[in-house]
């Protein structure tokens, strides 16, 4: 394939109605560069995809995104603020929520309790307040767990809600994983692999639920995945990257035809 017949994927632009920006980040440890200069932008209400090889350095830009780690170069701004250097609590603060490739749920606890965590840094009153259950604090935990129950219906979990979800089947429980991150009321959803390790109909499963978040909530998502049947079927566009280095942005289908997304995966021919 030439270079002449290779869609120019590697521009991209902040559009007007983008919510997050992230502008020529670059995160290295030690002497290890883990990402250099990676620049893209998400429209509100879109899913945009991250992929590329092991090790490509996807989680790390998500890692970057929602505080965990301070990239040494570049911005990301959510909305015009700078995000860069918040910690993952402030960043959740202001609409960031992320599932995660290993599962984070309390499993002695049933669906609605650990769905009820994911409303914590929404709850105003105090501990002694909760305590008593009286007042504000009665009011506030009924207004959360009536939003708890939306998020149990839009996921169709209702027939689990009274066991343990360390007893659920995985599937289940990556949708349980899926509903904590909607509890937040979250403005950007960052999706780390939220089929992995899932069979063929737990991973349509997921990808119809995908959709009906979207659809349903307006929300706006970014997925790093493997799945590339999952990735080509959902997303608006496609950011491959590889050894930390942006290699091409563009519609699923332009993304999928680059040529250096293809010797990325697959090998360059000699």
């Amino acid at each position: 394939m030439s270079d002449t017949s290779t869609p120019d994927t590697t521009s991209p632009a902040a559009s007007a109605d983008a919510l997050l920006v992230v502008d020529g980040i670059g995160l290295r440890f030690g002497g290890v560069q883990a990402i250099t200069d990676v620049t893209f932008s998400v429209n509100r209400g879109e899913l945009f995809a991250v992929i590329g090889p092991n090790g490509a350095g996807k989680t790390s830009i998500f890692n970057c995104i929602n505080g965990v780690y301070r990239p040494q170069q570049g911005s990301i701004r959510l909305d015009g603020v700078e995000i860069v250097g918040m910690h993952s609590r402030e960043t959740a603060e202001m609409g960031v929520a992320r599932t995660f490739q290993n599962l984070g749920l309390f499993g002695n606890l049933d669906i609605v309790d650990n769905l009820m965590l994911g409303r914590h840094h929404l709850m105003k009153t105090g501990f002694l307040s909760g305590a008593v259950w009286w007042g504000r604090a009665k009011r506030e935990e009924i207004a959360n767990r009536a939003k708890v129950e939306e998020i149990i219906d839009l996921l169709e979990l209702g027939n689990f809600r009274r066991k343990p979800v360390g007893m659920l089947p995985y599937g289940i429980q990556k949708r349980i994983e899926l509903g904590r991150c909607l509890a937040m009321e979250p403005r950007l959803l960052l999706l780390d692999e939220p089929v992995a390790g899932m069979n063929l109909e737990e991973t349509e499963d997921m990808a119809r639920y995908i959709i009906e978040v979207r659809s349903n909530l307006d929300m706006t998502m970014i997925m790093v995945e493997h799945d590339m049947h999952v990735v080509m079927d959902l997303a608006d566009r496609v950011m491959a990257v590889d050894f930390g280095v942006r290699l091409a942005t563009g519609t699923p289908e332009e993304v999928q035809q680059d040529q250096r997304v293809i010797d990325a995966y697959l090998g360059k021919a000699s």
